[in-house]
């Protein structure tokens, strides 16, 4: 049986790990969406359009603003703490919390790549989590391929579990 948990508060202060914050959007981030949607993979897995004008990424940057709101869970601007630029986005979705889980997932835009934002977000974003009482899981979802992805989880300190064979249909294919 399913155990409805309402979600908690924003976190206050905004998570952080080593250089980087956790915030709120900004409009102005809608510049890194539009970066972000350069990537053929992102439009795939989210609601980011392929190449978004400023219009669409301004209309993403308000998609995300209302995950909070309707309670499905928290997604963060991943920011470097000392510019306040954004450099990619982290979410933690909290559907299954009555059921003690949650699901993390991001997306760093290309020019902030291979700087470790990602690991850093992810260690923010799992350090806030385990706030939340009723949460017992975090889990990921990477593509096997993903190596960049994998490593930034093996460097958060998440450990592969297996392979979840046409868990979800991805651009038309499991």
């Amino acid at each position: 049986m399913e155990t409805a948990v309402e979600i908690p508060p924003w976190p206050a202060p905004d998570p952080s790990h080593a250089g980087v914050l956790l915030r709120r959007f900004h409009d102005n981030d809608a510049a890194m969406a539009m970066e972000l949607s350069t990537d053929p993979y992102v439009p795939t897995i989210g609601t980011l359009p392929l190449r978004a004008s400023r219009e669409e990424a301004l209309a993403w940057v308000e998609r995300q603003r209302q995950h909070h709101v309707r309670g499905t869970g928290f997604s963060f601007s991943i920011a470097e703490a000392r510019t306040d630029r954004s450099v990619g986005q982290i979410g933690l979705w909290t559907r299954e919390l009555g059921q003690g889980r949650a699901q993390a997932g991001y997306g760093v835009a290309a020019s902030a790549r291979g700087q470790r934002f990602a690991a850093s977000a992810l260690l923010a974003l799992v350090r806030f989590a385990w706030t939340i009482p009723e949460l017992h899981r975090v889990e990921l979802y990477i593509e096997p391929w993903n190596l960049a992805s994998v490593r930034s989880a093996d460097h958060a300190g998440f450990h592969r579990e297996g392979l979840l064979r046409s868990h979800q249909e991805i651009a038309g294919e499991r």
